[in-house]
C-alpha cells in the first residue's frame, strides 16, 4: 500500500532540510496517516482505509453537522 490518502489525495513531497549553515540536503514530507476502518454505504461493508488526520477531522465535521440537521427535523 502506498502512502496515500484514500480521501484528500495527500502524498509524500519532497523538500529540503536547511540547517543554520544554510546546506540543503534532501529529505520527504510524509503525510500523518492512519489506517481507519470505515463504512461504506454503496456496498454495505466496513473497508480498511489509509486517512490523513485531516481526512478524519473533516469526516467527524460532517458527521456532527448530519446529526445536528437530523434532530432539527
Amino acid at each position: 500500500m502506498s502512502r496515500t490518502c484514500a480521501m484528500t489525495g495527500k502524498k509524500p513531497t519532497a523538500g529540503n532540510n536547511r540547517p543554520f549553515s544554510m546546506k540543503a540536503t534532501k529529505r520527504v514530507f510524509r503525510p500523518n496517516l492512519f489506517v481507519k476502518k470505515m463504512f461504506n454505504p454503496l456496498t454495505g461493508k466496513v473497508e480498511k482505509m489509509k486517512l490523513s488526520a485531516k481526512a478524519i477531522r473533516t469526516l467527524k465535521k460532517w458527521a456532527k453537522k448530519a446529526e445536528a440537521q437530523k434532530a432539527k427535523k
